[in-house]
């Protein structure tokens, strides 16, 4: 999908020994067209800026900073929610990464933020995806309190936290034997 705000940039064509600053601000029309993408309400501002700097090597690096004001419902009132985003962005493009592959895979400490090199990179899509992790899942209007949703059939009880814990019985039954020990004593 190609990003709302795109701006490719050829690596190759960059300076190779001194960093190349960028920054983006979307118009208001690609303001809405990002709200609509990433299923928001609004963003009332937007801006992703940083620089991109070379090496070791042929690698390249991405540090950036995205600031962002949106508004979304709260998924308890669906009132309009608020939200002020400060981000740092960190990837770096390893020209020679290959993603790890298999079953299970150990992930290093920084392996989430390195990634194949590519010929283009483009930095909407950059913004688009810090943006995307950034926005909260469940926004709430502040003093929204939380919704009881428990059900059950007629004449039964509903179950709580406390009886679907799998060792909550156990934990009953040998503070009772401890109890008993106690009074034996």
């Amino acid at each position: 999908m190609t990003p709302i705000l795109s701006k490719p940039l050829r690596l190759s064509d960059l300076p190779q020994r001194k960093p190349t600053p960028f920054r983006l601000v979307p118009d208001e029309g690609q303001l809405e067209a990002l709200a609509d993408r990433m299923d928001v309400d609004v963003f009332r501002k937007l801006r992703f800026e940083g620089v991109l700097k070379p090496g070791p090597g042929r690698d390249w690096t991405v540090e950036g900073h995205l600031g962002a004001t949106v508004v979304q419902p709260c998924r308890v009132t669906t009132d309009p929610v608020t939200t002020r985003i400060e981000e740092d962005v960190t990837r770096r493009f390893a020209a020679d990464y290959t993603p790890p592959t298999g079953d299970e895979v150990e992930m290093g400490e920084d392996d989430d933020a390195i990634e194949p090199l590519p010929a283009v990179l483009d930095l909407g899509d950059l913004l688009e995806e810090a943006l995307a992790l950034a926005i909260p899942a469940y926004p709430r209007a502040e003093g929204a309190e939380e919704i009881d949703l428990t059900a059950a059939p007629a004449g039964a009880a509903p179950l709580d936290d406390d009886k679907v814990k799998p060792f909550a019985g156990l934990a009953a039954l040998k503070a009772r034997m401890e109890g008993k020990e106690d009074r034996e004593e």
